[in-house]
């Protein structure tokens, strides 16, 4: 959600699409919350089955190549997506054709419900990025600035021509994966709380304060701003309109043949 917001969307165009609208830019109400898709800020909309955005993105950035064009490819999964074969068929594929690529790893330690140490036989997701050819590093998830530098110099050395990056962010779930999840029964309440103690909202908010870079009064204006922004966009949300029923064929089958 962040990633597309820098990109260019906005609360309403999110709000829109979790209240599964007409008017949601991404789908027209289609598609699940957080598939993501909008062609005026560069955004290529993910698939549902687990790490197919990840070949698509190295499909991408050939086709830039094919066709001469100057930009690299960001793409983001989790750790359990690390371990499908789209992830490896993908990282070879970008590794061999040296592509200007960005494999970005959110790392939140549990995928859906498993730990880890038992996804994993290696210590981190980037130790494979060695076997594709290309450089890995493990940062702080919850660092803005270490995850600003990894990308930076990933973004430069796709556009240099010495082809992709993994990049593996390590993060935490502070929430149960879904509504049908019972987080409860894989990690203890007192893990989930130390790890709130560590959101990058407040944190990184607390060291601008520190550095003098904001100042605590400009921050309670900030949050105010963003309750307006985001309180408007979930009232425009609700009363906008569903598609109609009669919608529900169009984009699947070819439209002149009926």
């Amino acid at each position: 959600m962040g990633v597309v917001l820098a990109f260019g969307m906005t609360a309403k165009d999110l709000m829109l699409s979790g209240f599964a609208k007409e008017e949601d830019p991404n789908s027209g109400g289609r598609q699940m919350p957080g598939h993501f898709g909008q062609k005026r800020n560069r955004i290529v909309t993910g698939s549902s089955p687990v790490t197919t955005q990840v070949p698509h993105a190295v499909g991408i950035a050939l086709a830039g190549r094919l066709e001469n064009k100057n930009f690299v490819t960001f793409t983001t999964f989790g750790e359990g997506s690390s371990n499908q074969g789209d992830f490896h068929e993908g990282a070879n594929f970008a590794g061999v054709h040296k592509l200007p690529v960005i494999f970005m790893c959110e790392n939140n330690k549990y995928a859906i419900s498993v730990p880890i140490e038992k996804q994993l036989a290696c210590k981190s997701v980037a130790d494979r990025a060695v076997g594709y050819g290309m450089p890995g590093v493990t940062v702080d998830g919850n660092d803005p600035l270490a995850v600003y530098e990894a990308v930076k110099n990933a973004a430069d050395r796709g556009r240099n021509g010495e082809g992709p990056s993994l990049i593996e962010t390590v993060s935490y779930r502070l929430t149960p994966h879904s509504s049908d999840d019972d987080d409860r029964a894989y990690r203890s309440r007192e893990e989930v709380e130390e790890a709130k103690a560590k959101d990058p909202i407040h944190t990184y908010a607390n060291y601008l304060i520190g550095c003098g870079a904001l100042k605590e009064e400009n921050l309670a204006i900030l949050d105010e701003e963003i309750a307006v922004i985001v309180n408007e966009a979930t009232e425009y949300a609700e009363q906008a309109g569903y598609a109609e029923p009669k919608t529900a064929y169009l984009h699947v089958y070819d439209e002149e043949a009926n």
